[in-house]
């Protein structure tokens, strides 16, 4: 027996992933260690750090499952672990699968010193798990010892920069120069960025005008935090803050304007889809999927709960399949200039604000994008 099929998660604390244009709470980080009891007093007893390793990402899962949450997960793994290879991917994989997340649903951020006799085997593992449809991010940027050109060959969802270069650049131009050169970089890509760590309303400011949108941090949410609580979002009540900060060119991709879509699997019945609506107020839509994360109908938050709160909605409805609610999703590919995406919202008068579904090469979705994030770059 494996020992992550043991595994109980011990105490876990979250960390939202907040997107400063819209004020939601769009990925949640769980954070847990092994169980006590599975950590021997003898240190030469203690678990391998690669096991270790992946203990701390299905834990975490299971945490997030614990806590009933359907928001996307953000979870770390070394490189070091990675470069392992077939077999601890298959255990990580599994052991997420028994924690009931699909790969889409999962953010699989990597960190380490990614050492030169190990790029090859860890770029292996990265193109193994974005096949297998898991979004991968690359952790500690602008410290970590990561070549650059490797955000060119893994082509990640995300980067993720060190929390203390994202702390200290409202205070150090120079490190406000390193961030810049960085997000114009991924805007170039197609990337996003994440800033974490952020613990003054001037820290989220700043960064925001350097042009992150996704970001955590205690300025943003207290350490008690749980999905479903509020976040605290001080970029929002700013009237003044440019819109298009220190004149970035966000360039009319759709990849950097989506963003991590709730999914459920195409059975789901509409009591599944409302309790995840109900437990995130800012999820304005779920995809329903099929076994390979494609695409096959879409909730929109506003038309579901009307219908659900009409006469007998909620008897009617509530234990049968949430597609009966649903609309056919409109996909579009990653590719598509984000100017082409906007038209085709447009083509549907009832449904000119539904979210986007973003599809990768072989139709898995990706993401959503929201309309209003289009118009909003689009027409400044």
């Amino acid at each position: 027996m494996s020992a992550l099929e043991v595994l109980v998660p011990a105490r876990a604390v979250f960390h939202p992933v907040v997107d400063l244009d819209t004020g939601n709470v769009i990925a949640v980080e769980p954070h847990t260690g092994p169980p006590a009891e599975t950590q021997p007093a003898h240190p030469a007893a203690r678990p391998d750090p690669v096991t270790d390793d992946l203990w701390r990402a299905v834990g975490a899962a299971r945490a997030a499952a614990d806590v009933g949450t359907h928001l996307p997960l953000t979870i770390g793994l070394r490189a070091e672990t990675l470069a392992h290879g077939e077999a601890v991917l298959g255990e990580l994989h599994q052991g997420l699968a028994d924690a009931g997340r699909r790969p889409s649903e999962i953010i699989i951020c990597v960190t380490g010193g990614f050492p030169p006799a190990q790029r090859q085997a860890v770029t292996r593992a990265l193109h193994k798990l974005r096949r297998a449809g898991y979004p991968v991010g690359l952790g500690g940027l602008g410290v970590a010892h990561a070549p650059l050109d490797l955000l060119l060959d893994i082509a990640p969802y995300l980067i993720r920069l060190d929390p203390d270069l994202a702390r200290r650049t409202s205070s150090d131009p120079r490190r406000s120069a390193l961030v810049t050169a960085l997000v114009d970089l991924a805007h170039r890509i197609g990337t996003h960025v994440l800033a974490p760590g952020l613990e003054t309303e001037a820290q989220v400011l700043h960064l925001r005008e350097l042009g992150v949108r996704l970001v955590q941090g205690s300025a943003l949410a207290p350490p008690e935090w749980r999905p479903g609580m509020r976040v605290t979002v001080p970029v929002i009540a700013r009237e003044d803050r440019d819109p298009t900060p220190h004149g970035i060119d966000l360039g009319p991709r759709v990849s950097e304007f989506t963003l991590p879509a709730v999914t459920m699997p195409q059975t789901a019945t509409a009591d599944e889809v409302l309790s995840a609506l109900n437990a995130e107020t800012g999820t304005t839509s779920v995809v329903l999927v099929d076994e390979h994360q494609r695409p096959r109908a879409m909730v929109d938050r506003t038309r579901f709960l009307l219908r659900l709160s009409g006469a007998y909605g909620h008897a009617l409805h509530a234990h049968k399949p949430a597609a009966r609610l649903a609309d056919v999703p409109r996909l579009v590919p990653r590719t598509v200039p984000a100017i082409a995406a906007l038209r085709a919202a447009g083509r549907e008068n009832d449904r000119v604000y539904d979210d986007l579904v973003v599809t990768d090469e072989i139709g898995r979705c990706l993401g959503i994008v929201r309309v209003g994030d289009l118009i909003r770059s689009l027409s400044s």
